[in-house]
């Protein structure tokens, strides 16, 4: 391990296992396996892989991490990157060409201050997670016909109604007449 303007650097040969804590930044070029805990940034190269329960103040990952990171400010994934496992923090980047598979929590959304200016609406559960936009079918306009269209020769088949929005039933009533 080498420091170099207050930030400690972990060489390509180097291994580290167990319990990582530090007060400033950490550069990983080899490995480390445990958990990670910094009050500054972590930063892992493209020769870097950490295996480890992550918890700092910034994330950038060009090498492999495999395990959960938690950041008070951000996480980055570079091109180079490759992660799995799930990520919190308030600001994420996973830049283009990126590898990653996991969940993404970036705190809690106030939707009362935060209104859609689309035709879209979003609701609040009790659980307090956000719920899937409700989504509403776009009307179509129905062309006026014209005498010759009125009775065509052949019939054509009819239009497909338009599409339903997700999560809806359709519902088949059938009326007895007497």
């Amino acid at each position: 391990m080498a420091t170099i303007d207050g930030t400690t650097i972990i060489g390509e040969s180097i291994l580290i296992s167990g319990s990582l804590n530090g007060d400033e930044d950490l550069t990983v070029r080899g490995r480390v396996e445990g958990t990670l805990t910094l009050t500054k940034t972590l930063v892992v190269e493209p020769t870097g892989i950490v295996k480890a329960e992550v918890q700092v103040k910034n994330c950038v990952i060009a090498g492999a991490v495999v395990g959960n990171v938690t950041a008070t400010e951000s996480v980055e994934i570079t091109r180079e990157g490759k992660m799995v496992g799930d990520i919190n923090a308030p600001r994420v980047i996973i830049v283009d060409g990126a590898s990653f598979r996991g969940r993404i929590d970036m705190g809690e959304v106030d939707v009362e201050s935060e209104r859609p200016t689309s035709g879209v609406t979003r609701t609040m559960s009790r659980s307090s997670a956000p719920a899937r936009p409700a989504l509403r079918p776009a009307a179509r306009p129905v062309p006026e016909k014209k005498a010759e269209e009125k009775a065509p020769a052949m019939a054509k088949p009819p239009v497909p109604p338009a599409p339903v929005a997700m999560g809806a039933v359709k519902r088949k009533v059938i009326v007895k007449r007497k």
